[in-house]
């Protein structure tokens, strides 16, 4: 795997974990605790929204929405973990 392929997912990761930290009250962990969301949420989404037949299209800023939409799922169940 090239640095650059690392490099993109952090941003990628970071970016859609900071929106969905805006987006989910209270979801918010830092710059590391973005990326980590961000990039979970992007293999969240990655599974979940072909599986429900949501193709979103391909380039940085189809990866940013991927992403994001997984960290807000991520987001919202850790949300749910933590009232129980």
């Amino acid at each position: 795997m090239a640095i650059e392929t690392i490099v993109i997912w952090l941003l990628v990761g970071g970016i859609a974990g900071w929106l969905a930290g805006l987006v989910i009250k209270g979801g918010g962990y830092g710059l590391l605790g973005n990326i980590v969301i961000g990039i979970i949420g992007a293999v969240v989404a990655g599974w979940l929204l072909p599986q429900l037949g949501i193709l979103i299209g391909g380039g940085i800023v189809g990866a940013i929405i991927n992403a994001f939409i997984g960290a807000v799922i991520v987001l919202f169940v850790i949300g749910l973990v933590k009232r129980a």
